[in-house]
C-alpha cells in the first residue's frame, strides 16, 4: 500500500514525518516556506490523515516510507520528523543511510525505555480509550505534547488530528501487525538537528541528550519556550530552525 501524501516544490527531496498526535497536516505552516526551496513529501502513516489502518502482511512505518521514496523515484531525501516521525527518520536512516542526506528530529523518540512519565502518560491514555472516553484522551494528548506557546489554533488543530487517528485506529476491523524499525545510532553519520524543548516530558530530553552524545554529527538546540511539538507552538521560528539546517554546507 502506498501512503497518502502531498507532494510540492522543486529541487532536493524533503520528507517531513509527522507526530503519532498528529497528521501530514501539523507541517501546515512549514509547508509554503519548505516547498518554495525544495521538493517536499509529506506523507500520512498508516491509521493517521487520509492512510487507512490497514494492512494484509505485517508492516512497519520505516518501510512504508522507503517504499514511497521508491515509488517516487527519490534516491537521497532529508528527513525532517517530530517526535515519533522523528524516530521513524531513525529508522529509515539505519536501515538505508544511502537514502538520507540530513536529519531534522524535533524531541524525536529512539526506543530508549520508558521513564516514569511516559509510563504514566501511556497508562492513562489507554485506561481513557479502553473506557470509551475519547475525547478525554484527546484532552490528555492536547495537555502533555503542546506547550505553554500554543495558540487555541495549534490546540484546535492538534486535537481534531489527535481525534481523527484514534477513531480509525479503533474502528480497525482487524487491527494490522505492525513490525517495530530497528534504529542503530552507528550507522546515522548524516549531519543531525536535534531540537529539544525545555516543556517536554522529561524522556524525551533524556533522549535529546542521548542522541547528542551518540550521534557523529550533530547539532543540539535546547528551546527553553518549547513543549514536544514546536513547529505548531512557534511556527516561524521552527520553520527558519529547519531551513537554516538544510542549507547549511555539509562538512
Amino acid at each position: 500500500m502506498t501512503l497518502a501524501y502531498d507532494e510540492a516544490g522543486a529541487g532536493e527531496a524533503v520528507v517531513l514525518l509527522h507526530s503519532s498526535a498528529a497528521d501530514s497536516r501539523m507541517w501546515d505552516p512549514q509547508w509554503e516556506a519548505l516547498t518554495a526551496r525544495f521538493r517536499v513529501i509529506r506523507p500520512d502513516l498508516r491509521g493517521y490523515g487520509r492512510t487507512p489502518y490497514a494492512s494484509e502482511t505485517p508492516y512497519s512505518d520505516p518501510g512504508d516510507v522507503a517504499d514511497l521514496l521508491a515509488v517516487l523515484a527519490v534516491e537521497r531525501a532529508a528527513l525532517v520528523g517530530a517526535s515519533y516521525g522523528g524516530q521513524v527518520a531513525l529508522e529509515v536512516a539505519t536501515a538505508h543511510p544511502a537514502l538520507v542526506s540530513r536529519l531534522v528530529l524535533l524531541n524525536p523518540g529512539c526506543g530508549l525505555p520508558p521513564t516514569p512519565d511516559l509510563v504514566v502518560f501511556g497508562e492513562e491514555e489507554d485506561r481513557l480509550l479502553e473506557a470509551g472516553e475519547v475525547e478525554a484522551a484527546v484532552e490528555l494528548n492536547a495537555r502533555t505534547w503542546l506547550g505553554p506557546e500554543a495558540d487555541g489554533r495549534a490546540r484546535t488543530g492538534q486535537m481534531a488530528m489527535q481525534r481523527h487517528a484514534f477513531e480509525v485506529q479503533l474502528a480497525a476491523d482487524p487491527e494490522p501487525s505492525q513490525l517495530e524499525g530497528e534504529i542503530d545510532l552507528d550507522r546515522v553519520t548524516m549531519p543531525t538537528l536535534v531540537v529539544g524543548g525545555a516543556h517536554d516530558l522529561p524522556y524525551f530530553q533524556m533522549t535529546a541528550r542521548h542522541l547528542a552524545d551518540r550521534l557523529a554529527s550533530v547539532t543540539t538546540v535546547h528551546l527553553e519556550w518549547a513543549g514536544h511539538l514546536p513547529s505548531m507552538e512557534r511556527p516561524g521560528e521552527i520553520t527558519s530552525l529547519i531551513l537554516r539546517h538544510l542549507t547549511r554546507p555539509a562538512g
